[in-house]
């Protein structure tokens, strides 16, 4: 009689592996499937390699500023082909990291693609690789890959998605990138450091969809002074080879680059893995999960990108989390009302909460306070010449914290306590008892509450 697991888990991605770690520590049997590699998108294709050339820009950009702070660097040059090596070398060590966090976890890990075969009773049976696997329970964290619009002569061999372009050899001399989102601004950043002429084709008035309005504006005209050109409410109908035809103010205008790279979203992984063989309720935008992350069948958990709901790394692993609590009997619910969104690009971006839009689309009474990052000390220690703010969002009535909306310097390392401040509900006289330790930048965000 085969083995049946407590636990399978289809995908090796944040949500996936973090979810078999907990399972694991808690003395659940576990069995992970992935086709491609574990640590899913986000550590293969996405966060993690973009994040380590973001910094490669950022420590070029500081020695051509280095003169500001009166330090002398001359002969400025950097190589491409080892900021890719270590961009790689990087993927690898952290990959290996996640291999023993399996074995720490006495998970079993198939690599292999599997689709979910059938369920009798309780158990479920997944196939992989011409054998197969039963289990009590299974979480499905399949991902999502870039989205692919029916664009005329859009040819995927010629034009890039993030996976293709993480894999380039050498430094392209102009690249077109269709789409102004996350994925397509972080890397308008990082080749416009490598001094790639950086066109941004974006079919919205704005980039950065999502991210407060001021903020994104903030960052594109701090980015047009680097010399990235940027096509605004413009619509791409078609391409020839590597020339981008696009539709503006009713004109067709085009741009050709030596690469270009598609970044107009992601698409929900949910074809092909047998969801229909077991009833699982699902559409082209995601899987229906509840607040304990459980689809329609309540053996069958859901998370990560697949949901379709938020598309975050963090977002995944604590959905993972949140559906092993319900397995295991703890008391816990999947929230979304302080899910950090961060932009690492320099000036990195951080926001978490509500934004202004948001509060009068759905009739939230909020008062709102913005302060320079210059009101931090330290900020104007370690950042000559830039710039940055601070918005924060409160509820009228209560004075509750709703929203922390962030530019400039690290942000990304900050926002964390705004999370903190958003799930405790705390209210503005709360945070002003708060002590923030003296010189941080992390200052500007008691600096701007007490401004209400």
């Amino acid at each position: 009689m085969s083995k049946v697991f407590d636990l399978a888990i289809l995908g090796g991605g944040p949500a996936g592996y973090v979810a078999a770690e907990r399972a694991g520590a808690k003395g659940l049997s576990v069995v992970i499937f992935d086709k491609r590699a574990l640590g899913g998108v986000c550590l293969n294709e996405g966060c993690i390699p973009t994040k380590t050339l973001l910094n490669s820009a950022k420590v070029l950009e500081y020695a051509h500023e280095a003169g500001k702070y009166g330090i002398s660097v001359s002969d400025v040059s950097f190589d491409f082909g080892k900021i890719m090596k270590r961009k790689d070398k990087v993927v690898r060590k952290l990959v290996s990291g996640v291999g023993a966090k399996m074995k720490h976890a006495k998970a079993e890990v198939v690599m292999a693609e599997a689709t979910i075969k059938e369920k009798r009773g309780d158990i479920i049976t997944i196939s992989a690789e011409g054998k197969d696997y039963q289990a009590n329970r299974l979480l499905i964290c399949t991902g999502s890959e870039a989205a692919v619009p029916p664009i005329p002569g859009l040819d995927k061999g010629v034009v890039m998605t993030n996976r293709e372009i993480l894999q380039l050899k050498e430094k392209p001399a102009s690249l077109v990138i269709i789409g102004g989102g996350v994925i397509g601004t972080e890397f308008a950043d990082f080749f416009n450091a490598m001094g790639t002429k950086v066109t941004v084709i974006e079919m919205l008035p704005e980039i950065l969809t999502g991210v407060d309005e001021s903020i994104a504006a903030f960052v594109r005209k701090d980015f047009e002074k680097r010399g990235i050109e940027y096509h605004l409410s413009a619509r791409v109908t078609g391409l020839k080879g590597k020339e981008v035809i696009f539709e503006k103010d009713g004109q067709s205008q085009s741009v050709t680059g030596d690469e270009v790279l598609l970044s107009v979203g992601r698409s929900v992984n949910v074809n092909g893995i047998g969801l229909e063989n077991i009833g699982v309720e699902f559409t082209s935008k995601g899987m229906k999960i509840d607040q304990f992350c459980r689809t329609n069948i309540p053996n069958v958990y859901a998370a990560g990108d697949v949901t379709g709901f938020s598309l975050l790394a963090h977002t995944a692993s604590r959905e993972g989390e949140v559906a092993v609590n319900h397995i295991l009997g703890r008391k816990d619910v999947m929230r979304y009302n302080a899910i950090p969104g961060v932009v690492y690009t320099h000036p990195e971006i951080a926001c978490v909460g509500i934004g202004e839009n948001e509060a009068k689309e759905k009739g939230i009474e909020v008062e709102v306070r913005q302060l320079p990052m210059a009101y931090a000390g330290r900020f104007i220690a370690e950042n000559e010449g830039k710039d940055g703010f601070c918005k924060v969002i409160v509820g009228k009535k209560y004075k509750e914290v709703l929203g922390v909306h962030m530019v400039g310097g690290a942000c990304s390392e900050m926002i964390w306590g705004a999370c903190a401040l958003i799930e405790a509900q705390l209210r503005v006289q709360d945070v002003e008892e708060i002590v923030f330790p003296h010189p941080t930048v992390s200052e500007i965000i008691k600096e701007t509450i007490f401004q209400f």
